[in-house]
């Protein structure tokens, strides 16, 4: 016990957040045959994240599985540092969704000559070697920029003048921001009259959705839609459109992806106008992967949650059963 303290208090030292759900395994990776599962998260960077975590942990806790988890505060080496902590600690299975795209594959090769079978959730990585991770588990984000550009020619179709957007982007380098980039500007650059006029990171935060809105009004002078790779920046351009004096979800039309309950709540009094549904709960469907993975089945290598769009109708029906 006194040696799980030190090594708790040791990793918190290196930046990490390391948690155990149900005691720690042993080199056959679990206690008593249980299966260990390593997980490695970007951080809490948003009310989605939040929900994904807890899926995660709760779901881990019901099959039975322990839970090594660490919160990488959206930095790469983090998560690199814990995923190497958990092929010391001869985990039976590795999961992480990982901060960036690239720069993976050396950590990677280091799980595989330990016989370690990787999982990816939420977010894919760019690497060549499909080899290096059993499996990923998540969202179509092409799709999710899609829908949202499908939901702005549809609102502006009629529109004669030029259409000018700003975009809030997720954190640079991520799948999620370049996928929901792609997916979005494939769709409107179909007419010219949609102008991206202005685009930059918002991190993915309410804070910095805030910050970058407020550049954006001063720097343009007629803006028409905001489309917000994630609600937590939507949420917090609105602040910013408010406090500019304009009224958001009319003067301003947003768009934004995620589903999460304050966004709905934004929705339903119609200072949103449109959400594209990310789902977060991907605990249970992990915890099925981990078992099989750990059983050395074969699974797809991909695997993708069912997701939907949501208005103000939709988001008001909704609302009240909403987890997160």
């Amino acid at each position: 016990m006194l040696k799980k303290r030190w090594a708790a208090a040791a990793a918190a030292a290196a930046g990490l957040v390391l948690l155990t759900a149900c005691g720690s395994g042993g080199s056959s990776g679990g206690s008593g045959g249980a299966i260990t599962l390593g997980f490695a998260q970007v951080g809490a960077e948003s009310g989605w994240r939040t929900a994904n975590t807890k899926s995660i942990q709760e779901s881990a806790k019901t099959a039975g599985i322990e839970l090594k988890f660490s919160d990488a505060q959206q930095k790469q080496e983090n998560q690199i540092s814990a995923i190497r902590s958990y092929i010391q600690q001869k985990v039976k299975v590795i999961a992480f969704s990982p901060v960036v795209e690239s720069g993976w594959d050396t950590v990677l090769k280091e799980a595989k000559t330990a016989n370690i079978p990787v999982i990816l959730t939420d977010r894919a990585i760019d690497s060549p070697d499909k080899s290096l991770y059993k499996t990923f588990l998540g969202s179509d984000f092409v799709a999710e920029g899609k829908k949202a550009g499908e939901w702005l020619t549809k609102e502006f179709g009629s529109a004669t003048g030029d259409v000018n957007i700003v975009e809030l982007q997720g954190t640079t380098g991520s799948a999620p921001a370049n996928d929901r980039k792609k997916g979005f500007a494939d769709v409107i650059a179909a007419d010219p009259k949609y102008k991206i006029v202005a685009s930059q990171t918002g991190e993915f935060t309410r804070a910095k959705g805030k910050e970058v809105m407020e550049a954006f009004l001063k720097s343009q002078p007629k803006i028409d839609v905001l489309y917000a790779h994630n609600d937590d920046m939507a949420l917090g351009a609105i602040e910013a459109i408010e406090a500019a004096g304009k009224v958001p979800g009319k003067d301003i039309k947003i768009v934004s992806v995620d589903g999460v309950k304050d966004a709905l709540q934004a929705l339903a009094d119609g200072k949103i106008n449109h959400v594209v549904e990310c789902n977060p709960l991907l605990g249970p469907q992990l915890m099925d992967l981990v078992k099989k993975v750990a059983a050395g089945e074969q699974v797809p290598a991909r695997i993708e949650t069912q997701e939907t769009e949501f208005d103000q109708a939709s988001a008001k029906a909704a609302l009240p059963q909403r987890q997160y």
